[in-house]
This record gives structure tokens, sequence and C-alpha cells, in this order.
């Protein structure tokens, strides 16, 4: 029998542009997302894995540094690349721009990725954990979350917007070989006792 991958990814607090509903740009935690990671303070999910991780972006390292230890930047966990929709809004857009980003796994922003490269970036990253199998923590964003759920359940790329991840919560999945299991989802992270 195979070593089990167990891996835990954790989403990062609150940012003025998830309350906005404004497509993400290298952004800080919100006032009231940096007052909700204070509260959990260092977390069990970074005490006891072996590796912490974390996506490049400014929100994702202060949610892991507020949760303990020192994390790895890895660049596999970066947000999905909205490109030039940066900063805008959803009601910004121009209708069908909308409606085929919502529908269409296959459909890019400008300069952006689309969902389908987003899930085949996050499958690649996936295939490197069960090589070494350990405990992970990944400090990340709700769009790779999403996707890797996807991947353990062999889900269909236009299931991507059906899977609520809210800020500041936790999902683990266990992988071994190319095989992953999705243990739990999108539970919210709560103080230390």
């Amino acid at each position: 029998m195979s070593e089990v991958a167990r891996l835990t990814l954790v989403t990062h607090a609150l940012t003025e542009a998830v309350a906005a509903a404004r497509f993400p740009a290298d952004e800080p935690l919100s006032a009231p997302g940096e007052r909700s990671v204070m509260k959990v303070g260092p977390s069990v999910y970074a005490e006891r894995a072996d590796l912490v991780l974390t996506a490049p972006e400014l929100r994702t390292r202060r949610t892991a540094e507020i949760l303990g230890r020192d994390a790895e930047i890895e660049a596999a966990l970066m947000d999905w690349r909205c490109g030039e929709w940066a900063g805008r809004t959803v009601d910004e857009l121009a209708p069908e721009d909308l409606m085929a980003w919502l529908t269409d796994p296959e459909h890019r922003p400008p300069s952006g990725e689309s969902i389908r490269d987003l899930l085949d970036r996050v499958r690649e990253w996936l295939r490197t954990l069960t090589a070494t199998p350990r405990r992970v923590t990944a400090v990340t964003h709700p769009a790779v979350v999403r996707a890797a759920v996807l991947l353990a359940l062999d889900a269909p790329a236009r299931s991507f917007w059906r899977v609520d991840i809210p800020p500041l919560s936790a999902t683990t999945l266990h992988g071994r070989a190319s095989t992953w299991t999705l243990r739990a989802t999108a539970h919210p992270l709560i103080p230390a006792d």
C-alpha cells in the first residue's frame, strides 16, 4: 500500500476586491480580513504540516504569516489570472464576456487564463505532491481550491462555479499515486483554544 499525501488548502482572508465583487489584483487583506485572520492566529493546519506553502500574492502571504510558520512561495498556487479584467467589477464587463466566462471553461479574458488553464495548472501541481507523500498546508485562493475539488471529484470543468469556497476556510484532500480524495470542504477556520 502506498503512502498518502495529505493536503490542506487554506483560502486567504477577505480583501476589498472580494467584498466589492471585483476581479482581483495583487491587493492586501482588507481591515476586516486582517482582523478575522488575527482572531484565528496560529493555525493547527500550519503547526501539523511537514511543509507550508503559499501563493505569491500579498493577501496569501499575509494570511500564511499570521497563521504561523514560514511558508515557501509556490507559483502554481497563484490566483486565476484574470488579465485585463484585474481591478474591474463584474458589472463593468460586457454581458457577453461575463456570460462566456461563467459558462465556457475555455474562455480567456484578454491576457488572462481560462478555467481549463487553471485546472491544468493545479492538476500538474497536485501530481508533484504525491511523489513525496507528506502533510502539506497551502495558503491560496478560492479559484485554486475550486480547481482542486473538481479534479479530486473528476467533475467537468463547467462545474467550476458550483463549488463555493469562502475566504479563510480549509479544504482537505488525500492523494495516493495520481488519485485524490476529497476529505473535507470549506470548513471555516476557527480561533485556536
